[in-house]
């Protein structure tokens, strides 16, 4: 638990910032609410009495080291992640603390590895970039599907939802990838992204029961495909979208999210399918929940909780695993998930992955 703990929360009064602030003070740490809308934090203040706000923008350095003064740990949830991570990656270089995010923007988390991986391991410090739903969750499933093998030859995370009701924030960070990429589509394949001009394919993929087979659209490219590759050996990652989540989000008109319960949660639900191969043999990992993005709070919360104390997490409703013939992990998305930590001493990818299986091994077997 956070035992009061004070971490900042950098985009604090966006869709899942909002998540996030809720998780942290459930799990008894103290957020520093934080971003570049000085307006729009004074209003989220006014529903969170007794915590701090503090306006940040990415443009003035000073500002950001008054933001996270005294924080054990920042959290990144302020998109474009393109126009936003560095600084604040600076920012918490500067201050000497650990920093998480949710991006799932593939540009921005390729520059993330780019230019912090040795900067980070020559100080010691923790930088944990896509730690949520897209780029944190199918890395977590691939991790677990790997069980013990070291390598793999190919990886396929198929993300089956019943909607996608892209945010604000979701929208602005897809339209930056798309200029970045001159409008081209992206996938992974022998090992490194590969530019393409042709649309992607639609296929059909067999998802568990009860959603069946669904069509999908192929070479969906997702963060996955920058954060498997970090620190497991396979050289082929794809990943897919279901059809109608796909032309959800392509519509402009499509709507945000709207709450359908009481914590805020849209009546969205997901599952994540992920294959990966070597040889001739296959293994699997499955997950299933509610809310793309407030799951991300979950995931996010628990990484920090992870990184600074290092003690037991909680499982909620936790569901046994199960198996068949073909080896297979299957379980619900719990709300926080027991990890076992990562040792110290390790390089970002080893962290990272050791986090990870831990988090595998616990989410997958409560």
């Amino acid at each position: 638990m956070g035992s009061g703990l004070e971490v900042a929360v950098f985009g604090a009064y966006g869709h899942t910032g909002r998540f996030v602030v809720a998780e942290l003070r459930e799990r008894g740490f103290v957020p520093i609410l934080s971003g570049r809308d000085a307006d729009k934090l004074k209003v989220l203040a006014e529903s969170h009495p007794g915590l701090d706000a503090r306006p940040a923008s990415v443009g003035d350095p000073a500002s950001l080291d008054r933001a996270l003064a005294g924080a054990a740990a920042v959290i990144n949830c302020a998109g474009p992640f393109a126009t936003t991570a560095a600084p604040v990656i600076e920012a918490a270089l500067r201050a000497g603390i650990p920093y998480v995010d949710v991006a799932a923007e593939i540009e921005a988390n390729v520059d993330t590895f780019a230019h912090f991986a040795d900067r980070a391991r020559a100080a010691g410090a923790v930088i944990v970039p896509a730690m949520a739903f897209y780029g944190g969750l199918g890395d977590l499933l691939t991790t677990a599907a790997m069980g013990d093998w070291t390598t793999a030859d190919e990886a396929h995370i198929a993300y089956g939802l019943s909607s996608w009701h892209p945010t604000s924030g979701t929208r602005a960070a897809g339209a930056v990838s798309r200029q970045r990429r001159g409008g081209q589509r992206v996938r992974y394949t022998n090992g490194r992204l590969e530019y393409r001009h042709d649309e992607p394919p639609t296929l059909q993929w067999p998802f568990p029961d009860p959603m069946g087979t669904r069509a999908v659209i192929g070479e969906f490219t997702m963060a996955d495909v920058v954060t498997v590759p970090s620190h497991l050996s396979i050289p082929e990652v794809r990943t897919y979208m279901t059809v109608e989540a796909a032309k959800d989000l392509s519509a402009p008109d499509t709507p945000p999210p709207a709450p359908a319960d009481e914590r805020g949660r849209s009546a969205q639900t997901f599952l994540v399918d992920v294959v990966v191969r070597s040889g001739g043999s296959e293994q699997r990992a499955v997950a299933k929940g509610q809310d793309i993005y407030a799951i991300t709070a979950p995931l996010v919360v628990e990484a920090v909780d992870r990184i600074l104390t290092g003690g037991p997490g909680r499982s909620v409703s936790p569901q046994p695993a199960r198996s068949s013939t073909r080896p297979t992990s299957s379980a619900h998305c719990p709300r926080t998930s027991p990890w076992n930590c990562a040792r110290s001493g390790q390089t970002a990818h080893e962290r990272r992955r050791s986090t990870l299986r831990s988090l595998s091994r616990a989410a997958l077997l409560s």
